[in-house]
């Protein structure tokens, strides 16, 4: 295989794996908004209802909760934010 195809295959490959691997990394650690402030609140989508979620910190299900922003799940700086976002917060 020429030097060329060769990296293409790997930049190719990257290019398909980096996202899926970035999202996934972002989607575990608390995010940071503009301001530098740390946004710890997750807003979950219920596979079960669709309905939007919140979760703060030390509530039950808040370290097993993964937010994923394929599927429209977002972080938020405060509990603020998400209610007026249309969440409501978790009830455990």
């Amino acid at each position: 295989m020429s030097r060329f195809a060769a990296s293409v295959v790997v930049v190719s490959a990257l290019a398909f794996v980096a996202p899926t691997a970035v999202s996934r990394l972002l989607s575990q650690s608390p995010q940071s908004s503009v301001s530098g402030k740390e946004c710890a609140i997750k807003g979950n989508v219920s596979i079960s209802t669709g309905e939007h979620i919140y979760h703060v910190p030390g509530q039950k299900d808040y370290r097993s909760t993964i937010i994923r922003p394929e599927y429209g799940e977002r972080w938020f700086c405060s509990e603020a934010d998400a209610r007026a976002a249309g969440w409501r917060k978790a009830g455990r």
